[in-house]
């Protein structure tokens, strides 16, 4: 699969490149965050229509988030986002990279990587659409039903299925509406931990008309798809993770390199891997979550610093070997132009991977240690169940899945109450996990 990278001009133009002299190209457009199921459908119709027709599968992708883009304009007087805030989208469910990797793993030929900019958003859907048949073949377009596009949103499918009609250049094809239906979300998404022990219910579930009507004035409601990453992040900042990776189709994650801690799990009997800030992925509300930790390998500032692969002791001794590049650049027309393989990662996450293991992961503050008044940074820590194997992760970057929530945050009266909890913790985890594993 190959990716190009492109930047838009101060007008907003796209210097977009030439895929083939011969072949016509079927074509998505979105920002495809989260990679869920309904996402998942639209690019597989692209990659089923392009073999079909002997077309390149192709996919061009905002990044930022065109949400992104407009939130930073409307609190800046109308400013371009700058290009370190694109970093730091804390929304963002999935990182480019990741998108990517899953792009490849369903068959699409050439990803189109384009930098969202306001001069690119005021262009016209006819402009956008006639530039995608002139420069690279445009010869089908698949979107979903709502989908919406160019200046003001005004490209609607009534709208592009016109347009098509009218030139001919080329066709329309709409996905129906994938996944259960349509759900309420509340429209500003705050982070609510359950109250008590295991994953919450639908607090819609069992609501009568007149109840659902005051539950969605309430929180100042909007009527989203099930299928989609506003949904999906609603239910991770409700810490209800497996409903979240019903709808992605796999586990949310978070990945991020393994950094030094204050080592109280390892006291305890039980040494977390402490995740850096500097994670990347939409990290779910605070609590107690069985999952997987997956060893992705030495991060590039470590391998670089000439720190090699740690040393995992017992079954899986070797385990943090190196997993690779994901491409080699290449110049093309002045483009960034990738390919993009990802074999060795996807090596580490497959199931029966000797570098996954399962584990229970806590996101919060420390309540247990922090005294009268004190207030810890929030963590992420992460206990992989390898037995009696001691793992040395640390410069390594690692991938923390989330399977389901088990209990909120809780101050303990002793060490010995926190380690009997943890010792639950890791017994649950590694059920859950086992059981995951079973039905995969």
């Amino acid at each position: 699969m190959k990716v190009s990278r492109l930047e838009p001009d101060l007008s907003g133009i796209v210097n977009w490149p030439t895929l083939s002299t011969t072949k016509k190209s079927v074509v998505t457009v979105g920002v495809f965050d989260g990679m869920h199921r309904g996402h998942q459908s639209l690019i597989k119709r692209v990659v089923e229509l392009a073999r079909q027709q002997g077309d390149y599968a192709v996919v061009v992708m905002f990044d930022p988030s065109p949400k992104q883009v407009h939130s930073y304009a409307d609190a800046h007087s109308g400013a371009d986002l700058p290009s370190g805030e694109a970093a730091q989208d804390r929304d963002e469910l999935m990182p480019e990279r990741e998108r990517l990797r899953i792009m490849r793993e369903l068959g699409v030929d050439w990803v189109l990587s384009v930098q969202y900019t306001l001069a690119f958003a005021a262009k016209s859907f006819r402009f956008f659409l006639g530039a995608l048949v002139g420069k690279i073949g445009m010869s089908t377009l698949v979107l979903g039903q709502d989908a919406t596009m160019g200046a003001g949103r005004a490209g609607n499918v009534e709208a592009i299925e016109r347009l098509a009609e009218a030139t001919g250049v080329f066709t329309l094809d709409i996905v129906d509406d994938a996944g259960p239906g349509y759900t309420w979300v509340p429209g500003e998404i705050e982070p609510q931990a359950p109250a008590g022990a295991g994953e919450p219910g639908d607090p819609l579930e069992g609501m009568n008309k007149a109840e659902l009507r005051a539950w969605t004035k309430a929180h100042q409601c909007k009527k989203v798809r099930i299928w989609s990453s506003t949904n999906v992040r609603y239910l991770l900042a409700s810490g209800r993770a497996s409903e979240a990776a019903a709808i992605l189709g796999h586990a949310h994650a978070v990945e991020g390199e393994v950094v030094h801690g204050e080592q109280r799990g390892r006291e305890l009997g039980y040494p977390t891997a402490n995740i850096s800030e500097d994670y990347e992925g939409y990290m779910p509300v605070d609590g107690v979550y069985a999952g997987w930790l997956v060893d992705l390998g030495p991060s590039e500032a470590a391998a670089s610093a000439g720190a090699g692969a740690a040393g995992v002791s017992g079954a899986v001794s070797g385990s943090t070997a190196s997993g690779g590049a994901d491409g080699t650049s290449a110049a093309d027309g002045g483009l960034e132009t990738v390919t993009f393989s990802s074999a060795g990662k996807d090596a580490r996450l497959a199931p029966g991977s000797p570098w996954r293991w399962p584990a229970d992961i806590s996101i919060g503050s420390k309540e247990t240690f922090a005294g009268e008044g004190q207030q810890y940074e929030r963590v992420l820590e992460v206990n992989a169940i390898v037995g009696d194997d001691w793992l040395d992760l640390y410069g390594h970057r690692v991938r923390v899945e989330f399977l389901a929530y088990l209990r909120p945050q809780a101050k303990f009266a002793s060490g010995e109450a926190l380690s009997a909890q943890l010792q639950q913790d890791a017994a649950d985890s590694l059920r859950l996990a086992r059981q995951a594993e079973a039905g995969s």
